[in-house]
């Protein structure tokens, strides 16, 4: 069964993310689902056709996991921003955590954003490991480099140049401040279990 793109159009009109970067932002999304599309059918096939043990089939899965987590991060990060914004509830259980786990939820922004504003192409992604229960800011490099085994991803943050390079040139610094004018804290609050 094949992957769907989903829809984000809901966040045209976003303060601080113009319609020109959204639109570009979900042509590359659609991209990936294609492509995870695609890398799947042809692992179907060579594996019908008894060619497993192939190179060609060898480096189709590694390329999986680089399609298949940039249609999933971009997944995640659409869905937790929405116009205007939903603030965090400073008594809900991740606000609480947050705080346990940072000092401060002032803290956990100041590391948050200081970990988006490092040089290099990613992700920033607060982590929630299930087994400790401890939250976590993580760079991720590449799509599928880098991510927290076991670790169940609450609040993504896309520092890919595309992600903002059409509205704030190399301000990353005026883009994070946008994107976080638009986190929806209800959507990322939902992701701790």
């Amino acid at each position: 069964m094949p992957y769907e793109q989903k829809n984000f159009d809901a966040l045209l009109g976003t303060k601080g993310l113009s319609d020109t970067l959204l639109k570009n932002h979900f042509t590359l999304y659609q991209g990936y689902v294609t492509n995870t599309n695609k890398v799947s059918d042809a692992l179907s096939s060579l594996f019908k056709e008894g060619k497993a043990a192939t190179p060609e089939y060898a480096e189709l899965k590694r390329r999986f996991g680089w399609e298949w987590n940039g249609m999933r991060l971009h997944e995640l990060y659409f869905g937790n921003i929405v116009k205007g914004g939903k603030p965090i509830d400073k008594n809900n259980n991740l606000s609480k955590k947050i705080t346990a786990d940072f000092g401060s939820y002032e803290n956990w922004e100041k590391d948050f954003k200081a970990t988006g504003t490092m040089r290099g192409i990613g992700w920033v992604v607060l982590y929630h490991d299930t087994m400790s229960g401890r939250l976590f800011n993580t760079w991720i490099n590449e799509h599928d480099v880098g991510h927290l085994s076991g670790a169940t991803p609450l609040l993504i943050m896309d520092v890919f140049e595309h992600s903002y390079m059409v509205d704030y040139g190399l301000k990353k610094a005026d883009y994070i401040e946008a994107f976080f004018n638009a986190i929806d804290w209800i959507a990322v609050g939902a992701r701790l279990k």
